[in-house]
């Protein structure tokens, strides 16, 4: 919230609302003429998200979308550009608490990992139909799993995976042991699956591009990832646009969560936060000339 530096009579958009945890900070500091606009693919989040921000009224409005259609959403909306954008990335707490939806090992459920339920494909449909080398492609590009191959030929083996359960075991028997193991041997097969199923990095690239026309000048832009897959195209998307005199970057070094933070909330100790600014380009002209001249 320090970070967005939100002004009471501005505009934000959370583009990825979930339970609505950050949006309600939002929107408790707006005032009057202050709108947030808030999207996130799943249905059953923007369920819950609507009744928690319904005491903002028309200070609020919850669109489902994916992030990546941000600039449709604008341009659909006639919104002006906005003073802060957050997009806080990955799975969230709810999805993962909820067996239903398939997407932890920690609770047995359907192997299903979508984050809209309007598409079509499943984790299930990806681990009980595709070949060994697709499958070991996807864990070792999505999931950096270095075990890819053996864990691709055991599953495949062992078809039909019936289930989370099932997958979860099936991993931990065809996973290599190497020492104390921090995570779970299925961590990286399940965070693999759930990225290819949701099309994760291609939404994340066409949002980082198009973030900026959505930006006032001055806007801040916020974001937290999760993992090196995520916060790598952050990272270098910030850095581009500062040399293109887009952004200012504001982070120098990434900002991670406290040990006092990551004590209250565990799922916090990976988080990566980055921000940046939007600046005037002409500024920015100026600004190297009068550097050049020195």
């Amino acid at each position: 919230m320090d970070w967005l530096a939100i002004k009471p009579a501005g505009l934000y958009v959370d583009a990825t609302v979930g339970l609505g945890g950050h949006a309600i900070e939002i929107a408790r500091q707006l005032g009057d003429g202050g709108r947030l606009v808030g999207l996130d693919r799943d249905t059953q989040a923007l369920q819950i998200a609507r009744g928690r921000l319904a005491e903002f009224g028309d200070k609020v409005a919850l669109v489902h979308a994916n992030f990546s259609q941000i600039g449709e959403v604008f341009a659909e909306r006639n919104l002006p550009p906005a003073d802060g954008v957050l997009a806080d990335l990955g799975v969230s707490s709810m999805q993962l608490d909820l067996g239903e939806r398939g997407f932890s090992f920690r609770a047995q459920g359907p192997l299903d990992m979508r984050m809209d339920r309007d598409t079509e494909e499943t984790a299930s449909d990806i681990v009980n139909t595709a070949d060994v080398k697709a499958l070991a492609d996807l864990l070792y590009h999505y999931g950096e799993e270095r075990d890819s191959r053996r864990i691709a030929r055991t599953i495949v083996r062992a078809r039909p995976i019936r289930d989370t359960e099932h997958l979860a075991t099936v991993v931990a028997g065809a996973r290599n042991a190497r020492g104390r193991q921090k995570l779970h041997p299925a961590t990286k097969t399940f965070l693999a699956l759930r990225i290819a199923v949701n099309r994760e990095m291609e939404e994340l690239g066409q949002f980082l591009s198009r973030v900026p026309a959505t930006l006032s000048q001055g806007g801040r832009w916020v974001m937290l990832s999760y993992h090196s897959l995520e916060d790598r195209p952050v990272k270098q998307s910030f850095q581009r646009l500062a040399q293109e005199g887009v952004l200012k970057i504001l982070t120098k070094k990434v900002i991670q969560a406290s040990d006092a933070e990551v004590a209250a909330n565990p799922r916090a100790r990976s988080v990566k936060m980055r921000v940046a600014e939007k600046i005037d380009p002409d500024q920015h002209g100026m600004r190297q000339k009068d550097e050049w001249r020195r």
